[in-house]
């Protein structure tokens, strides 16, 4: 009876003392700092568009859109077997002479004016020509196509 009473108080003794062991190594570890989870679409810009969302800001419409849904897609134009997956996307304002350029190289839209119907859209080295759907050029150089 006493061998087992010596066993039994040896037993709770060896997992008392592996126990204050294992809480002085984590006091020991490194203090990690509690990182607060991100929430999914809790990533407004400066102008309150959802980006997560695949929201924008537009200066044309004066709200956060989606380029994607409304906007015409112009494809990299390729040449000389070059492949690019990239597109640039532009609306339109109601009566037709200013045009949102939105490219994925810029932060910023671009606004393109034209002085009349038929003639290009254009803002400093950018033209958008109306020609068998749209032509985007920069400096003369043919950048994107679409319908």
């Amino acid at each position: 009876m006493k061998k087992g009473l010596f066993f039994s108080v040896m037993i709770i003794f060896a997992f008392s003392c592996a126990k204050q062991m294992d809480q002085k190594k984590e006091s020991k570890s490194p203090i990690l700092k509690e990182e607060k989870p991100q929430l999914v679409g809790g990533d407004l810009d400066e102008h309150g568009c959802k980006v997560s969302a695949g929201y924008t800001w537009s200066v044309l419409r004066k709200e956060c859109i989606r380029v994607f849904e409304i906007g015409t897609r112009l494809n990299h134009y390729e040449q000389s077997g070059e492949t690019a997956t990239t597109s640039a996307f532009v609306i339109f304002e109601n009566n037709g002479n200013k045009a949102e350029l939105f490219l994925d190289t810029q932060k910023e839209s671009i606004i393109l004016e034209r002085k009349s119907e038929g003639q290009p859209w254009v803002k400093d080295d950018w033209q958008l020509i109306p020609w068998k759907g749209y032509v985007l050029k920069k400096a003369e150089e043919i950048k994107y196509t679409g319908q």
